[in-house]
């Protein structure tokens, strides 16, 4: 393959409308706005990444087919985590029908708007157990009071592949992560469950944070899952309302500064590959 990719395992495209992004308040009134390719590969290009992974934001299958036309049209978009109707009777249909694209390596349902038991309800568990004939991995979004549930779910299917998006979330700005390690710790030993390093900044206070504000999450991190399970994010373009692109790429890039080289190769590219199997290795 050359040399290792670097890859943003975390960001979202949108054509803006106040239908599907209600949750866009005004204080993220910079959000309200169109966000595609062409806003993104200048700043991919300026951090050296080589390519990314395309997340659903609206919640419907029309947003599934965007992101898998926009993966199709640019070759450096090297995956989309989708969404299909995980509770439905017709999951498994909808699954077969898009898992051809070989563009779609995962799924994810905006878990952390649901009730702190929606991980184990059966229907969405049905829905889970429906992934692992297409080799999809699971994204779980989820806030640091639904980990107990997280815990349940990814304990009851060892064979699927999750992957933890912005570390859940943690507090950092009350800075009380005292709960949120807990069950952190108790995840880190699932070796199906991988972790992002992405949506920190914003879980911080926005115009103050410094590396020392987001350190002590990303390091427990690092800590508990190892590199070889910890993935670098942007969450662009939602960082803007904390940071800059540029901004949270030299910051992950400084707090990896006392591992090894090889930590953040994978951390930067090479763990992306493991956490979604069905990723596209190829970036033009």
């Amino acid at each position: 393959m050359g040399k290792e990719l670097r890859i943003d395992s975390h960001q979202h495209f949108w054509r803006y409308s106040k239908a599907d992004y209600g949750w866009i308040d005004d204080t993220m009134a910079a959000l309200r706005r169109d966000f595609l390719p062409g806003d993104l590969r200048p700043l991919l290009d300026a951090a050296r990444i080589d390519g990314c992974i395309a997340v659903q934001a609206p919640q419907t299958l029309a947003e599934t087919r965007f992101l898998l036309d926009l993966a199709e049209k640019h070759a450096w978009i090297l995956g989309v985590v989708g969404w299909v109707e995980l509770q439905s009777p017709t999951v498994d249909a909808q699954l077969r029908s898009f898992a051809t694209n070989p563009r779609l390596v995962g799924v994810r349902h905006i878990a952390q708007a649901e009730g702190d038991r929606f991980l184990t309800a059966p229907d969405f568990l049905r829905g889970i157990a429906a992934l692992a004939a297409y080799d999809l991995s699971y994204d779980v979004l989820i806030y640091p009071r639904q980990l107990p549930a997280a815990i349940e779910l990814v304990a009851r299917f060892p064979q699927q592949t999750f992957v933890l998006d912005h570390a859940a979330k943690p507090d950092l700005r009350s800075g009380d992560l005292a709960a949120w390690r807990q069950h952190m710790k108790v995840l880190g030993q699932a070796p199906n469950l991988f972790c992002k390093l992405s949506g920190l900044a914003t879980e911080a206070p926005w115009r103050t944070w410094t590396l020392d504000t987001v350190r002590p999450a990303v390091d427990f991190v690092l800590e508990q899952f190892g590199e070889q399970r910890v993935l670098f994010g942007s969450d662009w373009p939602v960082c803007h309302c904390a940071t800059t692109y540029a901004r949270w790429v030299d910051s992950v890039e400084a707090l990896l500064a006392r591992t090894s080289p090889a930590c953040a190769a994978a951390v930067f590219g090479g763990t992306a590959l493991a956490a979604y199997p069905r990723l596209q290795p190829a970036a033009s």
